[in-house]
């Protein structure tokens, strides 16, 4: 697939995806909508998994593909805002995401809503 097309088709799902956290956060900032997989570019998957992430600012929502790449994220809140949002996104049937870690931006951010802290 050409990079063109990946934007493309990763941008309409992604869209999709920031709305449903727009309508759960009244906030939410579209992320990536490409991937790139042994060097070949990807739209991000249709698949939606939700987490919670620490950022520089305070913790975050996010929206993830099958393979933990972020669709859509909610605006930096604290960690118990963050967890209602998640917890709201749950509510409407989106599964939590399995793994421990995403991927945001040009990071790796470990996943934090079933720590104990």
């Amino acid at each position: 697939m050409q990079y063109f097309q990946a934007v493309q088709q990763g941008k309409q799902r992604a869209s999709k995806s920031q709305m449903k956290m727009f309508e759960v956060a009244g906030f939410g900032m579209l992320t990536l909508t490409t991937k790139k997989i042994d060097g070949k570019f990807h739209p991000v998957g249709e698949e939606e998994f939700t987490a919670v992430i620490s950022s520089p600012d305070g913790h975050v929502a996010v929206i993830v593909d099958k393979d933990g790449f972020t669709k859509a994220q909610s605006k930096a809140v604290s960690k118990e805002e963050a967890i209602s949002i998640y917890k709201k996104l749950r509510e409407t049937g989106m599964l939590e995401y399995p793994e421990n870690e995403i991927q945001i931006w040009s990071e790796t951010r470990p996943t934090i809503q079933n720590d104990t802290e």
